[in-house]
């Protein structure tokens, strides 16, 4: 397929979201005919994979999350601009966004959708409030308030006697058995096992109670049935107590209901969650199928064309999380080379060339670590368990962090964390803990009014 370019100079590209399929978009379309404007509603590049390593004290935040702005300061036309984006129109091609309560419209001559996917709690959203996710910087910091909050008031409850609080507190769920999941319920262990074993000294953090759930049949399901076998055995190993075919029905400050596949329910007391499953594509996404040709899939992604366009409309590419593409999983490479296939559409385009090329997606594998010293990798035939899965890990992890001083500073907090026993960033603060559902409860009004943004 041939389409004319748009006459403008220069040609305007609207990019919605800075994640690896914006980023790597924007990074691509390098071009003195070129401008681009990147729209995000925050201000940073979220290395996604590593938020449980925030969670758990490992890293810090600003080591996963550079700003987006300084990523971008070398490339001089593009342009980084904070807004939520609320509407697209793609008859007028304009672009709507906020900003604490500033309205901004933005015209495009081209556009790049990637803004992902939420956390999906599969229709009962009444878990966040016990049960936060593992999508954001957010839900991170919050998370290790939890994490961390829930072995200061076990030792305060052990210390007054009250030992039913104490098992509740030290009892960690951690709902999702893909990769995620898997990583949290490990570093948990490791966390209870080794970091924190002599430090208290009227509770032994190792007789924490941790557990993973999740209504599927087995461990990291993707990845096979060998290695989803040798995965769960390992977590056993640890001490994690692994719970398959069992569905959450119910979430409170207290506890977690589970469902077996007989109907057969149970209460299990835990003070601190993780949901660690499902995923569920932007709202962007159902903006786009009600003006166009395209469908949603059950997961609330777009269907796009075979070259990530928008059915109907070729100067709209949808890229990452947010687009439905076969064989084609929800990870960093398939955000990052989807993003640069649409940016070399763009320029073909620009350039009178020959477009519609189809996207082809290069597996570069998938992995997930255990515990220090074991993960799991799988790369067409090749299935690595143990320790050199996990050097390949934290290769492959190193090298997609950006920035130098971020990469030499992961490479000294894992040092910390997994050849000694230490985590350096285990400040935690009330605040983190009861900021998101205040807010929430404050309602959006608030929000605009004090300048605060989600």
């Amino acid at each position: 397929m041939s389409v004319s370019p748009i006459p403008s100079t220069p040609h305007r590209v609207v990019v919605i979201g800075s994640g690896f399929g914006g980023l790597f978009a924007t990074k691509a379309l390098r071009a003195d005919d070129v401008q681009v404007t990147m729209l995000a509603r925050t201000s940073h590049h979220l290395f996604q994979p590593l938020l449980y390593q925030v969670a758990t004290g490992i890293l810090s935040e600003g080591v996963i999350a550079p700003t987006t702005r300084d990523v971008l300061a070398g490339q001089t036309n593009a342009t980084v601009l904070l807004g939520d984006v609320v509407e697209i129109d793609l008859l007028e091609r304009t672009v709507r966004a906020t900003t604490v309560g500033t309205e901004t419209h933005y015209e495009y001559d081209s556009l790049i959708v990637a803004a992902g996917a939420d956390q999906s709690w599969f229709g009962s959203p009444h878990f966040t409030e016990y049960a936060p996710g593992m999508k954001t910087i957010d839900d991170a910091l919050e998370l290790r308030g939890r994490i961390y909050g829930a072995f200061e008031l076990a030792e305060l409850a052990a210390h007054s006697g009250d030992l039913d609080a104490v098992r509740r507190l030290l009892t960690f769920v951690v709902v999702g058995a893909g990769p995620t999941g898997v990583e949290m319920a490990g570093q948990l262990a490791e966390l209870s096992r080794r970091t924190l074993r002599k430090e208290f000294r009227h509770i032994d953090p190792a007789s924490a109670r941790i557990l993973l759930v999740d209504a599927a049949d087995k461990v990291l399901g993707p990845f096979g049935p060998d290695l989803a076998a040798k995965t769960e055995r390992d977590l056993g190993k640890l001490g994690i107590e692994v719970l398959l075919g069992r569905k959450v029905v119910d979430v409170d400050e207290s506890g977690v209901v589970l469902e077996s596949k007989d109907g057969t329910q149970e209460r299990i007391a835990a003070q601190t969650k993780v949901w660690a499953a499902g995923v569920q594509g932007n709202p962007l996404g159902r903006a786009l199928t009600e003006q166009s040709e395209a469908e949603l899939d059950r997961a609330g992604r777009v269907k796009v064309l075979p070259d990530l366009s928008l059915p109907g409309h070729p100067e709209v590419f949808v890229v990452g999380d947010l687009a439905a593409v076969e064989d084609v999983p929800g990870v960093a490479q398939g955000a990052i080379q989807g993003g640069r296939h649409a940016a070399d559409q763009i320029l073909r385009r620009l350039r009178n060339e020959e477009t519609g090329q189809p996207f082809v997606y290069h597996d570069k594998g998938s992995m997930a670590t255990i515990s220090r010293f074991r993960a799991v990798m799988k790369r067409g035939n090749l299935e690595l368990t143990g320790y050199p899965a996990w050097a390949a890990w934290l290769a492959v992890h190193l090298f997609y962090i950006i920035g130098f001083k971020s990469q030499v500073q992961t490479l000294m907090h894992w040092a910390v964390s997994f050849v000694g026993r230490g985590r350096s960033e285990r400040t935690v603060t009330e605040q983190q803990v009861y900021a998101r559902l205040a807010l929430e409860y404050l309602g959006e009004d608030f929000r605009q009014q004090r300048g605060l943004r989600d």
